[in-house]
């Protein structure tokens, strides 16, 4: 039986949109190579490197598109991981500088840094592979 052609158009709708996804994903995982590869910190990366900026305005702009479907979560995910890389970054740069001031802050100064910088492949990891598999994330 044949499918009505509003589906069809639907469907082509909605996997576009899952291309769109994926490249919003692949900008923000080269945000995050480029981290890992230079001299530039994961966080500094994913914050102020063009793919990652390109990458949320692309989430903004498409999210609409995605209202009620899986891929809504996923267009959360993405700006929310943005803007929390922003605040996390700023607090691990504040806390970096007060352990830099003391002795001993010399010695784990990076710490803060590498555990946001963590937290960012991890998001992106979790979030491309549950778009891969078509499920939704959760709201935080």
């Amino acid at each position: 039986m044949t499918e009505p052609l509003h589906e069809d158009s639907a469907r082509a709708r909605d996997e576009g949109l899952v291309a769109w996804t994926h490249v919003i994903y692949g900008l923000h995982a080269l945000a995050v190579l480029i981290g890992v590869t230079s001299a530039v910190t994961v966080v500094g990366a994913f914050v102020f490197s063009l793919p990652s900026i390109v990458a949320v305005v692309l989430s903004y702009l498409k999210r609409g598109e995605a209202a009620g479907t899986f891929l809504e979560s996923h267009y959360r995910w993405l700006i929310r991981t943005f803007w929390y890389a922003v605040l996390w970054g700023a607090i691990a740069i504040v806390v970096t500088m007060v352990l830099v001031i003391t002795i001993v802050g010399i010695l784990i100064a990076w710490l803060p840094v590498l555990v946001v910088g963590v937290w960012l492949i991890y998001r992106v990891a979790r979030g491309w592979l549950a778009l891969k598999d078509g499920k939704p994330l959760p709201a935080a």
